[in-house]
């Protein structure tokens, strides 16, 4: 200081300038070498991530969500000598060039993710992102605790798995967590530490962590800073604290997919700041409350969470909404006008809800709406116009509601639509033509309507379509040529309507179609050869229609489908043998065609084949050998056609099979052994073959055979066999077998038919509590003893057919509780005694067939029964259309069958309508008068009394049963005239009132004017058409009341003596005839009547049976 004090002032200035130019010189130089080193990361740490770099490969086949845009893995670019601050994915610090960030998520890392990985020799790091890559289920390492810095973590969607462990509690900087969408499992004691020591954390992400075990009253620990709550199907349990709404800075909250969580909305005072709140698919406390308004910060709210009542008007509060979703609930009433205020809403989904009245039109005001999805809410009444004021709409869905009327035409402004469903509605006329102005259009489903007309020709408009349905409804006429400028189709459906003519050839122009459904219409002509263009389809489905002619050979063109249906067409000629090049088909039908000729051998090329339909065609031959390739086969039907030859041992190859059906062929020889290996078989369908040979045992040993049947052949039983366990159908009807019936029978039979086979002996085995027979059928055997007291426990008996058997009972009064029994046949046995019942309670309610023909029951009709046979009153008791009575498993149903006498012949009914109903009395010894009561059975097709001891009249009441074809009461001691009242019968076939004592003018008009002499004969007292005899001048005969007067005036002692001694003489002289043969003439005239009437009648059953 001295010396400056004697500096001059010059000199010192001078000085001091130098002095600060060297100083800022120096500090500049300081500045320049710290910016230098920003950039330049320590070698070591470039080392530790190049050696991770090799821990794993990159696979970009695995599909990413498009949020990772193309495919390109950040490190790609680590290369040695290259500043590792600047590669992809890396920050550094820019002051000491530390790694402090890695965000590799989308990188298409794929490997196990190593314990001892060099990563975590980056001790720096506070951001770290391995989301959306593939780690191949590993565990997260231990050692991701050495990170003590680390403030935002985020392993999602990576294929990590196993326990969250709990060193990632000691993370105590954490910021934000994300583990979600991975299979990760978080425990109790790792949740409760976390949740301790992780006081800075605002973001926690665990949408799909498995936290089954986790109490959620947990969740009230965590820091109140918290701003994102993330538990989106988390398997949480139990009952989340709705004081979680009370955290002060909580915006984002989603909790939605605990299906077993329940929380409880707010009843007032909502003051939380949420902006994000899902409560989708879980339950949050059944009403919607009024508070729900108090969320005036919510920008996006979804509430699927069981709710009911209505929507409340508070709703209309929460303006700053764009999203609203309440899907999937009960909520009733109307829709609130009050949505008309959130004019903020892009997105509204009300969808599967109870709403009452029509679609609210104040709807129609929210003018920012892009997205609007009504289905399944209940709203009816016609689409209003004022739709068309929503012209930002993108995506509209109003399916499955009650809509009718027209598609209004203003719908066509909606021009920036991509999607339109309206399908499942009552919407009808036709599709308007402005639809043609939605060319943005990329998916139009009109489905299950009632439309009408043609497809407009407009519709080709739709370039950018590439979705396409309007299956059932009433469109008709051809298919528009303009289709074909639809080129980016990738799906069209047509089914369930009316189109007719041919499929025009232009629909080879929708070359990107994968899937084509023009099922059950009236297409005719040939199936046209341009379809071979459509080289992406996988799907086509040509059922139902009128396709004649033959498949195009170059169907074989189409190598990417894999399910072809043809089946119920005209289809005719050969199966081409270029079906063998369609390589990847899994589904091939055929069936109910007229296709001829063998089966080509190339079939055995599709390999991939599971299911394969051939049955009801006019195929030939033997089966390939090729067919034993396809050993993907789960189902082969060939049934209905004409093979012949053995079934080939091969069949046994198709380990898959569950289900074969080769019936109604010619078929022959043994079954063969090799079927043993078909382990999976549950159905075994073989009937109407010529097989023959010993039933072979081992059928009885496959584990899961459900169905068997194998009636119609010529197979024989073998010494001992027994009834698996699993099976629930089982037919054995129509063959030679011989011996005792199993002791013990599954609960699960469904159905037992042994009709007409050689089994003898009692009914010994005993039907268990809980047995589920529906159909039993014995019909046609050698039976004899009781019928068994135990089939009360078959509470689902529907039918019941021992007839032609040697069964001595009682009539089974017993049988009355079952409360499902339809048919009972007890015909041609020997049943005795009499069939009243005693019971006052409804007995067999649902009865329709009933047969007791040819027993030795005595006594009257029996009254009290034919009160209750309410099934026989009404044919449409049970509602619906008729159908047939069968039995339905999951691939198969077995269709009843029963053998009656339908008008006078006795054949077996392969098919039971619901409908038919008969009663047959026949050939006992019944007495006593006709009830009225049968009147009442109006749905009676069949009623057959003959042969018995009936006296007095026939009752008028018969007039009333208007659906009757046959009615026979021949061979009685009926009286009096033939009711007029009968003319009214006109589905009246055949009569027979032969052998009687009826008298008077036989009744004139509709099919009186039909029956022969045959139906009145033996009754000396008739007269008129068709008989010879005429009424004109002939008094009426006396009347049987008549006679009876005056056998009483002449003396009724004197009568009894007469007729008693004429008796005696008869029997006497009768007997000296036929037991001395004498006289000749007489003996043959009755023998020769009776062989040759045995003679027509076995004659004329055997051609009823060849035609049926």
């Amino acid at each position: 200081m001295r010396i400056f004090t004697k500096l001059s002032a010059p000199l010192s200035l001078c000085l001091l300038f130098v002095f600060l130019c060297l100083k800022t010189a120096f500090s500049s130089s300081i500045h320049a070498s710290s910016f230098s080193t920003t950039h330049l990361c320590s070698h070591e740490e470039a080392l530790a991530l190049l050696q991770f770099k090799t821990s794993f490969s990159i696979d970009y086949t695995v599909p990413y969500p498009d949020s990772c845009g193309e495919n390109y893995s950040k490190i790609d670019s680590w290369k040695g000598g290259i500043d590792c601050c600047s590669w992809d994915g890396v920050s550094c610090d820019n002051v000491t060039g530390h790694v402090i960030a890695l965000n590799l998520s989308c990188s298409f890392l794929y490997g196990t993710f190593p314990s001892n990985s060099t990563l975590f020799f980056l001790r720096n790091l506070q951001s770290l992102n391995l989301a959306l890559n593939d780690f191949r289920h590993s565990k997260i390492p231990l050692e991701i605790s050495q990170f003590t810095r680390l403030k935002h973590l985020d392993v999602s969607s990576s294929q990590f798995s196993g326990q969250v462990p709990r060193e990632i509690a000691h993370l105590p900087k954490l910021v934000s967590l994300n583990l979600s969408y991975s299979e990760l499992i978080l425990e109790t004691t790792t949740f409760r530490n976390l949740v301790h020591n992780l006081s800075e954390v605002r973001e926690l992400v665990l949408s799909g962590v498995n936290m089954t075990s986790v109490n959620p009253h947990f969740f009230m620990n965590l820091s109140s800073s918290l701003t994102t709550l993330d538990l989106w199907e988390s398997a949480l349990r139990g009952n989340f604290p709705n004081s979680i709404f009370r955290f002060p800075n909580l915006k984002n909250f989603y909790l939605s997919g605990n299906w077993n969580l329940t929380i409880d909305l707010p009843s007032s005072n909502w003051s939380s700041p949420l902006q994000q709140l899902y409560l989708d698919d879980m339950d949050c406390g059944r009403q919607l409350r009024e508070s729900i308004g108090d969320l005036k910060s919510l920008q996006s709210l979804g509430l699927g969470c069981n709710l009911e009542g209505s929507i409340p008007a508070s709703i209309g509060n929460l303006s700053q909404l764009t999203y609203l979703s309440l899907s999937h609930n009960n909520l009733s009433g109307q829709i609130p006008p009050s949505l008309a205020n959130l004019t903020q809403l892009t997105s509204l989904h009300l969808s599967n809800n109870q709403f009452s009245g029509p679609f609210l039109a104040s709807i129609c005001n929210l003018r920012q709406l892009t997205s609007l999805g009504l289905y399944s809410s209940n709203l009816s009444e016609q689409i209003p116009s004022s739709l068309a004021n929503l012209t930002q709409l993108t995506s509209l869905d109003l399916s499955d509601n009650q809509f009718s009327g027209p598609i209004p035409a203003s719908i066509g402004n909606l021009r920036q639509l991509t999607s339109l469903y309206l399908l499942f509605n009552n919407l009808s006329e036709q599709i308007p033509s402005s639809l043609a102005n939605l060319t943005q259009l990329t998916s139009l489903d009109l489905s299950f309507n009632q439309f009408s007309g043609p497809i407009p020709a407009s519709i080709g408009n739709l370039r950018q379509l590439t979705s396409l349905h309007l299956l059932f409804n009433n469109l008709s006429e051809q298919i528009p040529s303009s289709l074909a400028n639809l080129t980016q189709l990738t799906s069209l459906d047509l089914s369930y309507n009316q189109f007719s003519g041919p499929i025009p050839a232009s629909i080879g122009n929708l070359r990107q179609l994968t899937s084509l459904g023009l099922y059950s219409n009236n297409f005719s002509g040939q199936i046209p050869s341009s379809l071979a263009n459509l080289t992406q389809l996988t799907f086509l489905d040509l059922f139902n229609n009128q396709f004649s002619g033959p498949i195009p050979a170059s169907i074989g063109n189409l190598r990417q489908l894999t399910s072809l249906y043809l089946s119920s067409n005209n289809l005719s000629e050969q199966i081409p043998s270029s079906l063998a090049n369609l390589t990847q088909l899994a589904f091939l039908e055929l069936c109910y065609n007229q296709f001829s000729s063998p089966i080509p051998a190339s079939i055995g090329n599709l390999r991939q084949l599971t299911r394969l339909y051939l049955n009801s065609n006019n195929l030939s031959g033997q089966i390939p050998s090729s067919l034993a390739n396809l050993t993907q086969l789960t189902t082969l039907d060939l049934s209905y056609n004409q093979f012949s030859g053995p079934i080939p041992a091969s069949t046994g190859n198709l380990s898959q099979l569950s289900d074969l059906s080769l019936s109604s062929n010619n078929f022959n020889g043994q079954i063969p052994s090799s079927l043993a290996n078909l382990t999976q078989l549950r159905y075994l369908i073989l009937p109407r073959n010529l097989l023959n040979g010993t039933l072979p045992p081992w059928i009885f040993t496959l584990p899961l055979l459900e169905y068997l049947d194998l009636s119609h052949n010529q197979l024989q039983v073998p010494d001992m066999f027994s009834v698996l366990q699993n099976l629930e159908i089982l037919d054995l009807s129509h063959n030679n077998l011989i011996g005792k019936i199993p002791n013990c029978l599954p609960k699960s039979l469904s159905v037992l038919n042994l009709q007409a086979n050689y089994f003898d002996g009692n009914i010994a085995f005993g039907f268990p509590e809980g047995c589920g027979l529906r159909n039993l059928n014995f019909h046609g055997n050698q039976m004899d003893g009781l019928l068994p007291r135990s089939l009360v426990n078959c509470r689902m008996l529907e039918v019941l057919d021992v007839g032609n058997n040697s069964i001595e009972d009682t009539f089974p009064h017993w049988l009355e509780s079952l409360p499902h029994l339809q048919v009972l046949v007890l015909r041609s046995n020997k049943f005795h005694g009499s069939v009243q019942s005693t019971k006052e309670s409804p007995s067999f309610p649902k009865l329709r067939v009933l047969d007791l023909s040819s027993n030795h029951f005595v006594g009257p009709l029996p009254v009290r029964y034919i009160e209750n046979f309410n099934a026989m009153m009404d044919p449409h008791k049970d509602g619906g259309s008729p159908k047939y009575m069968m039995v339905s498993t999951r691939a198969n149903s077995y269709q009843y069958s029963v053998v009656v006498t339908w008008k006078g012949f006795e054949y077996e009914l392969q098919k039971i309508l619901t409908i038919f109903s008969s009663i047959h009395l026949s050939n006992n010894m019944f007495e006593g008068e006709i009830p009225d009561v049968i009147g009442k059975l109006s749905s009676l097709k069949g009623l057959n009394l003959s042969h018995n001891n009936l006296t007095g009249h026939i009752p008028p009441s018969l007039g009333n049963l208007m659906n009757l074809e046959w009615l026979d009461l021949s061979s009685n001691e009926l009286a009096g005239k033939i009711p007029d009242a009968l003319v009214s019968l006109t589905q009246l076939s055949v009569l027979n009132l032969s052998n009687n004592h009826l008298i008077g003018r036989i009744p004139q008009g509709n099919q009186f004017n039909t029956f022969g002499n045959g139906s009145y004969e033996g009754n000396l007292g008739l007269c008129g058409f068709p008989l010879s005899k005429s009424c004109d001048g002939i008094g009426t005969p006396p009347s049987s009341f008549q006679e009876k007067d005056e056998l009483r005036r002449f003396g009724w002692r004197v009568v009894v003596l007469g007729y008693g001694c004429g008796v005696v003489f008869g029997l006497l002289m009768g007997y000296l005839v036929f037991r001395t043969g004498k006289p000749k003439w007489f003996v043959s005239l009755f023998d020769g009547r009776r062989s040759q009437s045995g003679r027509k009648m076995r004659k004329a059953r055997r051609l009823v049976q060849r035609r049926s």
